[in-house]
């Protein structure tokens, strides 16, 4: 006779196994056939009556489950002196979780506090079930100050890094939490002005060094000017904000959608599902479900939040932190997708052929409960034959579908022939110190590659669907590369040997014909980055203009609302073209969409730029202890002033001054991107591979300098001086500032041969 489970031991199938939770299920779980069967279902039932579990069809799921980011009432402290909290949410039937608090030494928080905490689970402990570290306390926002701290006789104060502010804050004996003078520290404000009618603050953190690497990120913050301090009313009401219910939704609870996310990811907005689709007249195709956080129900037209969102125009992303355009209690909390809790959303359900064309689409909104959030790599290791615990019950019935769909999909993308660049991102992991640990660059799996799919083909059909309805939206342009910037490419790419095709309308199969052609060669990062540099930069519109990049004519962002403020539009419009609800677009919306799509562009334009200065800065101060040591790479860039090397460990880009390059002149050809000594006739050229040695390393700009030491394995040649180019400093060896007249007719004979070859190749 099969051996009957244990209560506990089927309550932490059902935790561990959200996906497979039906009887059956659960009896093949444990291997219970036959008779022993009864004895499950009373179990079952048992569980039931006492609240462990509650029965939806034909599976049983969890009621008591928190998520993540919960509102609490911190109690008052028991006897031992420890902070335990109840969540204001609980909804379960079963016991309600008892929460212990970990406060840090800067939070001041006390019995009677609600607070928004994150929540960690903790099993086998005795006395509580999850531990909580505050985010924040609800209904206190004090204003956050980032300066120099300097230390006074009696007082401190705090220098503002801004640049133009010499606005100045009071730090009194007790609030000082140890800094020392000259630290970077961040600090609130502690109460109203006080002593030489400066405003009084407490710092909160000390961050050490400003050239330091924890701080970095909060530099690159103010200097640009991004918002990272919610309004007071801002905060009220996301405070305010109740989780949405079923009314006026459909009930996709049952749909099992999953999330697939970063790691480290803290919110998460999408959910996808496949599956077979059961039409015999579509054989081989799929239904394809990608749902998205419903963030216009808690964001409405014209509301704080609403103005606060607009001018933040996105979440800004860095190696330490995130500004995000909503708060917590919305981002990561009734917002996010989180592991078996209900959340509201907008979904739209596709079928595909078996050649990845989309047949058909539909719009809902909705109320969904993932069934798992799991990490890119997680699913990508189940896929390869290694499932986690978590992974394994989710294979046959959930992630393999997802794998058989985007193959699919894959062969839809092969014959549309959107760019196809190979840039691979840096990555770059920290310590909890803030220091770097290390450098390197992200996996591209499948798992990435299959989200990616999915959430284009979202967006097509909701540009599809607002254009069919005649509902204004925010289009996303990316427009084809200027006639200019075409000439330069095909520059590099026929001085790397390559070709370009020209005098047609451009397609990008145009431009993945010469990616192809680089792949695998010494050329091939290079082509990328030139390619990359051809094009223009995409921004939001309210006239379509088609997307280059993706090779697709209607284009709307559609699937991360949570981050950005295109997509709350669209949410909107979808709202208001399919009569959902009064919180679609307004009026006010409509009209300024113009000057919405130019302001939440320009914010865009603004966090890459604080988020690639970062990383400069980041890889400055990783790099900053290496001076003197030799490190190998290849030849992005060429200018006159000098050439521009990626480093091949970290992907830095360091400059080498053409004053170092050797005893003599080097000529600069704009035409086929090259450095050409006049006397050694040496050429410097993009795509070479070096070794430099690192020369200087400044974190606080992010600039590096390097020295050249060999070119394509080869010892740099000097060039003859003959005493003549001393005391006129490097690169002057001939003394005469020009290049001989045979030198620079080689050079243009050798560029006159490179056309000749091309127009041949073309014909």
């Amino acid at each position: 006779m099969s051996q009957i489970p244990t209560k506990d031991a089927i309550l932490q199938w059902i935790a561990d196994n959200p996906a497979l939770t039906a009887k059956r299920d659960i009896a093949k779980a444990f291997g219970i056939k036959g008779a022993a069967r009864i004895d499950l279902k009373r179990l079952l039932k048992e569980l039931e009556d006492e609240g462990h579990l509650a029965k939806r069809g034909k599976s049983y799921r969890d009621p008591d489950r928190l998520p993540p980011v919960s509102v609490l009432l911190v109690l008052d402290p028991d006897d031992q002196g420890d902070l335990f909290a109840r969540p204001l949410e609980w909804s379960g039937e079963g016991a309600e979780p008892r929460i212990l608090v970990l406060p840090r030494a800067a939070d001041a928080i006390g019995g009677g506090d609600r607070i928004l905490a994150r929540l960690t689970e903790t099993p086998g402990e005795e006395d509580h079930t999850h531990t909580a570290r505050l985010i924040r306390k609800i209904g206190t926002n004090p204003l956050r100050i980032l300066g120099v701290y300097r230390k006074g006789s009696e007082v401190g104060r705090i220098l503002p890094i801004e640049k133009g502010s010499d606005k100045q804050w009071v730090v009194s004996a007790g609030n000082e939490q140890g800094a020392r003078d000259g630290e970077l520290v961040e600090a609130e404000q502690a109460g109203p002005k006080g002593r030489l009618g400066l405003p009084k603050a407490r710092i909160i953190s000390r961050l050490g060094d400003p050239s330091a690497p924890k701080a970095v990120s909060l530099i690159a913050i103010h200097q640009h000017g991004i918002p990272d301090h919610f309004p007071d009313p801002v905060m009220a009401e996301a405070d305010a904000a109740e989780p949405a219910g079923l009314d006026g939704r459909e009930d996709l609870r049952d749909v099992p959608l999953l999330t697939i996310d970063p790691a480290d990811a803290r919110d998460r907005d999408d959910a996808v599902l496949a599956q077979h689709d059961p039409d015999l007249g579509n054989p081989g195709g799929f239904v394809l479900w990608v749902a998205i956080a419903d963030v216009a129900h808690y964001v409405t037209s014209g509301s704080a939040l609403d103005r606060e969102a607009r001018m933040r125009g996105n979440s800004t992303y860095f190696p330490d932190r995130v500004v995000p355009m909503l708060p917590d209690r919305l981002s990561g909390d009734l917002c996010s997708l989180h592991e078996g809790v209900a959340r509201a959303c907008i979904a739209v359900r596709m079928r595909i052929d078996a050649q990845g064309n989309k047949i058909e689409h539909r719009f809902t909104r909705g109320l969904m409960r993932s069934v798992a959030s799991l990490s890119y790599e997680e699913v990508q290791e189940a896929i390869d034959g290694n499932p986690s615990d978590k992974t394994a019950p989710l294979l046959d019935p959930v992630l393999r579908p997802l794998y058989a769909a985007y193959e699919a999909l894959a062969k839809a993308r092969a014959a549309r022939q959107p760019l196809d660049l190979d840039l691979p991102e840096r990555k770059i992991v920290l310590t909890e110190q803030g220091t770097i640990e290390s450098i390197g660059y992200k996996d591209r799996l499948d798992a990435h590659r299959l989200i990616e799919e999915f959430m284009v083909l979202a967006n097509v059909a909701a540009a599809e669907t607002l254009i069919a309805k005649k509902t204004p939206l925010l289009f996303r342009v990316h427009e084809e590369p200027s006639p200019e910037k075409l000439d330069a490419l095909r520059e590099i790419a026929a001085a790397s040997g390559m070709t370009l095709a020209k005098g047609q309308v451009l397609h990008t199969s145009h431009l993945n014909r010469l990616l192809a052609q680089a792949e695998g060669t010494d050329h091939d990062e290079v082509i990328n980055m030139s390619t990359l540099r051809a094009m223009t930069q995409a921004y939001y519109n309210a006239e379509n203009f088609g997307h280059f990049g993706l090779a697709l004519r209607n284009y709307a962002h559609f699937t991360s609302p949570i981050r950005r403020y295109s997509d709350l539009i669209v949410h909107r419009g979808l709202i208001t073209a399919h009569h959902w609800g009064k919180d679609g677009l307004s009026p006010e919306d409509i009209d300024h969409l113009d000057q919405t799509a130019q302001q939440i562009s320009e914010a865009e334009r603004r966090s890459m730029m604080a988020e690639r200065d970062t990383t400069d800065r980041y890889l400055a101060a990783f790099l900053s202890d290496r001076i003197g040591a030799e490190m190998t790479g290849r030849i992005s860039g060429i200018a006159r002033f000098g050439v521009f090397v990626k480093l091949d460990e970290t992907g830095a880009d360091a400059l080498i001054p053409i004053r170092t390059l050797g005893a003599e002149f080097f000529h600069f050809d704009a035409d086929s991107q090259t450095l050409m000594g006049a006397d050694t006739g040496t050429v410097i050229g993009l795509g070479q591979k070096v070794t430099v040695k690192l020369a200087e390393a400044a974190p606080i700009s992010g600039g590096l300098i390097a020295e050249l030491v060999k070119l394509d394995e080869q010892i740099m040649p000097k060039g003859p001086s003959n005493g003549r180019g001393k005391g006129r400093g490097p690169g002057r060896g001939t003394g005469k500032g020009k290049p001989p007249r045979r030198k620079v007719g080689a050079a243009r004979a050798k560029a006159e041969k490179v056309k000749r070859k091309v127009s041949r190749t073309r014909r």
